[in-house]
Order: C-alpha cells, then sequence, then structure tokens
C-alpha cells in the first residue's frame, strides 16, 4: 500500500513534526485540522485545513472538526471495490492513505485533583476515536498511527519500500489502534461510573484496563510462560508502582510473594516487618525500631524463612541492612533504602530490592479479583475493625491487657493467610503459624510444634470456628493460654467447655477471616 496523502490530527505532538516533514520529503500530502496543522504550518511545512478540503468550517468550539464524509469515505473507501471507486470519484472524495491520530488527554484531565465534571466531559474525543477506527477497519488500504514511538519505523519502512507499508506493518498498528480506542474508551467508562455511580460496588459491566509492564522469564514453574501487567490508574503503593534498585528482574512468583507481604505490613502503624515464603508468613513482627522487626520476624522461623521475600514499612538503615545480609532473601520491599544500607545489600548480586513509591499505608483496593476459567469473582476488600469492646468473652476466664493486645496483633496478620489458619502469637510477634490446612485440628498441631517452647503461655488466633474441641484440646497440650475466634459453630458450647477444662481464655469476634 502506497502513502500518497496522510491525516495528521494529534493532541500530543510530540515528534510530529519530524514525521511529517519526512512523509512531505517523499512527495506525501498533509491533511490536518486545528492545532496540530497550525503546528506543522509554524515549522514551514505545506498543510491543507481540514475545512478546506470538506469546505466545512470547524463549529461547536471545535467539537466537530473532521466528522464529515469526504474525511470519513476517505478512509473508508475499499480500494479494492469498482462501487466504493465510482462513488468516491462521484462525490469528489479522494482517498486518505494514512490517519496520524491520537486523542484528547482525559487520562491527564482526571488526574487533576480539582478536575470538575464539565471538563473531564470536554476532554472526551469524538472525532478522534472516529478517525481511528475508521481506520483500523480500511487496514488493508489505510495505515493508522496512534503511537508516537512509531513514527520513526514509518517512515524508516516508507523510504525503503518507495513509500509503501507492508501489510503486516499494516495489521500491527490497526491491532494498536483498536487496542487504543479500547483503553480510551474503559478509562471513560470506569471514571463516569465512579463518578455518576459510586455507591453501585458491582455494575453490569466490568471494564478492566492494564498495560503490559514486563515480560517474564516464566511463570510459577519454568514450563510457563509470564507477564506482568499494570493497572495505569493505580497511585497508591504497588509493586507496579515501585522501583526496582538492585539485583535479578523479578519473577512471577517473586511479585505474589512481595504483594502478600506488602499487604501485611500495611496493617501497622508502627515499625513491621514480614517474612514471606509462598505468600504466606514464615513470621511478622513489630518493634520500636525496623531493625529490631525484622530480627524477630526472621527468628520465628529461620529454617522456613531461607530464600523468602521480606517487605518493611520503614527504611531500611545500616543495622537493619547488616541483619538482612546475613541470609538468603529473594526480594526486599521498603519505603527506601539508606545509602549505607544499599550500599551493604547491593554486595549481594542477586538480590532484588524494590522501593515503594511513598509510605506503606493501609490504603487498600475497594475491590478483590480472582479469575476463573471463563469467569471474574468480585469481592470488597478491607477488614471490620474489631477493638477490644466487639470481643465477647465466652469463658470463665478473662483475657488479660496483653492477650488483649495479642487478639489485635493476631487479628491483622491471619486475615491474610491462606485457610484454614491457625497461629500462635504473642502482642508484638507471631511463635508458630499453621496454615493453608484442610482440617483445622492439624493447623493447630502445625502452629504449636512451630513455635516450640514459645507456644507455652501464647495466644492463638483461628481463622474460622473450630468445629470440634480437638484443635482446642492440641492448643492446649502445647500450653495455649488465650484464644480469638469468630464463633458460630454448633458445637460452641463444646469448643467452650474444653476450654474452660483447660483453664484457657476464649473470645468470639464474629467476624470470620478466610482466604483462599
Amino acid at each position: 500500500m502506497q502513502v500518497k496523502r496522510v491525516l495528521l490530527s494529534v493532541s500530543d505532538k510530540t515528534g510530529i513534526v519530524d514525521l511529517a516533514r519526512g512523509l512531505a520529503e517523499l512527495g506525501v500530502s498533509l491533511l490536518s485540522s486545528g492545532g496540530t496543522a497550525a503546528t506543522l504550518r509554524d515549522a514551514g511545512l505545506d498543510v491543507t485545513d481540514v475545512s478546506d478540503y470538506t469546505g466545512q468550517p470547524e463549529i461547536l468550539e471545535g467539537r466537530v472538526k473532521t466528522l464529515h464524509p469526504k474525511i470519513a469515505g476517505g478512509l473508508l473507501g475499499r480500494r479494492d471495490k469498482p462501487s466504493h471507486i465510482a462513488q468516491m470519484e462521484e462525490q469528489g472524495i479522494e482517498p486518505i492513505d494514512m490517519a496520524v491520530v491520537n486523542l484528547y488527554p482525559f487520562e491527564k484531565t482526571i488526574s487533576k485533583s480539582d478536575v470538575t465534571l464539565e471538563d473531564a466531559i470536554e476532554n472526551i474525543d469524538i472525532g478522534g476515536p472516529t478517525l481511528i477506527r475508521a481506520a483500523a477497519k480500511n487496514h488493508e488500504s489505510v495505515a493508522v498511527v496512534v503511537n508516537p514511538d512509531r513514527y520513526s519505523m514509518i517512515l524508516e519502512q516508507l523510504k525503503e519500500n518507495s513509500g509503501s507499508l507492508s501489510q503486516n506493518a499494516l495489521q500491527e498498528l490497526a491491532v494498536e489502534a483498536f487496542a487504543h480506542t479500547a483503553e480510551y474508551d474503559a478509562l471513560i467508562y470506569n471514571w463516569l461510573h465512579q463518578k455518576l455511580q459510586p455507591d453501585e460496588l458491582f455494575p453490569e459491566v466490568q471494564t478492566l484496563r492494564y498495560r503490559k509492564s514486563q515480560s517474564l522469564r516464566y511463570g510459577e514453574n519454568p514450563h510457563q510462560q509470564a507477564c506482568f501487567y499494570s493497572d495505569p490508574s493505580y497511585v497508591g503503593v504497588c509493586i507496579p508502582n515501585s522501583e526496582q534498585l538492585h539485583g535479578r528482574e523479578l519473577s512471577y512468583n517473586n511479585i505474589l510473594d512481595l504483594e502478600s507481604s506488602l499487604d501485611i505490613v500495611r496493617e501497622f502503624k508502627e515499625p513491621a516487618a514480614a517474612v514471606i515464603k509462598h505468600t504466606n508468613p514464615c513470621g511478622v513482627a513489630v518493634a520500636d525500631n525496623i531493625s529490631e522487626a525484622y530480627r524477630i520476624a526472621e527468628s520465628a522461623d529461620p529454617l522456613s524463612a531461607y530464600g523468602s521475600v521480606i517487605a518493611l514499612n520503614r527504611e531500611v538503615d545500616e543495622p537493619c541492612a547488616q541483619q538482612l545480609r546475613k541470609h538468603f532473601i529473594e526480594a526486599i520491599i521498603a519505603p527506601g533504602f539508606h545509602p549505607d544500607a544499599l550500599a551493604i545489600l547491593k554486595k549481594k548480586k542477586s538480590i532484588r530490592l524494590l522501593q515503594t513509591s511513598g509510605p506503606i499505608s493501609n490504603d487498600m483496593h475497594p475491590q478483590k479479583r480472582t479469575y476463573v476459567r471463563g469467569g471474574l469473582l468480585l469481592q470488597s476488600s478491607g477488614w471490620p475493625q474489631v477493638a477490644d469492646d466487639d470481643l465477647k468473652v465466652v469463658t470463665e476466664l478473662t483475657p488479660t491487657p496483653e492477650q488483649y493486645r495479642a487478639f489485635d496483633f493476631g487479628y491483622r496478620i491471619c486475615r491474610h493467610i491462606k485457610s484454614n489458619t491457625v497461629i500462635l502469637v504473642g502482642s508484638d510477634r507471631t511463635l508458630g503459624l499453621g496454615v493453608g490446612q484442610m482440617s483445622r485440628v492439624d493447623a493447630s498441631i502445625i502452629a504449636a510444634r512451630k513455635a516450640g517452647d514459645a507456644a507455652a503461655g501464647s495466644t492463638l488466633i483461628s481463622d474460622a470456628f473450630f468445629p470440634f474441641r480437638d484443635g482446642v484440646d492440641a492448643a492446649a497440650g502445647a500450653g495455649v493460654a488465650a484464644i480469638l475466634q469468630p464463633g458460630g459453630s454448633i458445637r460452641d458450647q463444646e469448643v467452650i467447655d474444653a476450654a474452660n477444662e483447660h483453664g484457657m481464655a476464649m473470645v468470639f469476634s464474629g467476624v470470620r477471616l478466610f482466604k483462599h
């Protein structure tokens, strides 16, 4: 397909003068409108205004510029159909062989804190998507260019092929064009839905918008291909918005583990550390400083912590880096790294160091999405806040103030761990974790075994009710002193009786903490 006439209408004018100049040097006629035409003319290029070509001036404050049969027909007319060619000649419609178009900056507009609905509406492009879709539909005969990064490739191929573009190039450009308009429409829909129907958590249509962030070496296993996509509209602290300062490229499993570790340390305002393996914690702790928090978290289960991923909610200082360098760690994510700490950790060539885009706070996404074959599950995110007064004491023994602090600490962690989950904690650290078990008694046994001698006097947090007393009996045998569980079993009284027999304190939260 030889390019003889091109329509240029762009909001982002990056590189447009160089492209137009290169096209003009190849003998291509330039057709343009509005600000684009003015920019090209200021650069000394010979440009025909769309309004002069169509005989129709721009109207409605620029809302209507390129919506005209001579433009649409020039893009949509099929060159391989004699009837189309005859009608175009009859109507005085010249073929347009290339459309270089990008759209009003809707995303940039809505990112402003003071944006009004009127401003947003005025930055919804109408003519641009029409031109793009028309050219992309007729891509066997028309090139459509929406990405300024493509300009040099376009000129290079035109020069090499006597003013023509290959069918392969035309197809690639058309696919990119439809992706461009699809993303644009999704952005508008999502923003307007949020603005005009903020209370509708689950709309009739769910439009997801992601961009390719990076290709990954493989997925969960070496035989699986994988890629990482990011949500360009998400502005909070997250993996895609973090900067990798050092180390090998992130793996699929690294990203999952980093996400899990971030979710846990988000829970705490005090310095907190989470040591993660296979999306579950080996240890979590809070302390007066980040170095001590990490030391305590790692010591909870040092055997399992080998090859772990670490999240810290404070800047990594030199003492913390000295602690971290002693262990084999896959990746660390933190709000920052002191230069001395960075120098220490960079001596470990393979360790991945990620710096978040801001302080790590509990800004959870309003929805949680889970993909299933042929569908998508959505649910609201977040958890009820449970204060001491919300907890119902069901045993003869009342918990101590220290145990209430342990309830709060464990409740924040347990909800981020795969079910079935039973964890043993103190008021500032995990002691033993039984995670992802098919039976609650097994989870209790594993948690006690992991805690060892530290189980004596500990507090147990269960993500769901005990269906039988056997889990309580196992915990009592290890020396557990207090239990937090949701309650709600038909055998609650049997479980309460077991706790009373063992001289344990038990409270019901009324909140199940399942995570699948």
